[in-house]
């Protein structure tokens, strides 16, 4: 995993701690989770853009078993 998704990736979960928190609140502010539901996805579809033009390397580092 290159360091941009891993850094990505770790975004994702802490904006979702966020959002889970947010939600628990006894009033929840209604824009605040609008934002973070936002950013989330924004983020999320950052992740998948990256992995999608990453370098598969599982086909291009395996070799052929001897035997």
């Amino acid at each position: 995993m290159s360091a941009r998704l891993f850094t990505l990736t770790r975004l994702h979960q802490k904006i979702d701690e966020r959002l889970h928190l947010a939600r628990q609140r006894p009033a929840p502010d209604s824009l605040e989770l609008t934002r973070l539901k936002k950013m989330k996805l924004r983020v999320k579809d950052l992740i998948q853009r990256l992995a999608r033009s990453a370098p598969q390397a599982d086909h291009t580092t395996r070799r052929p078993s001897a035997g």
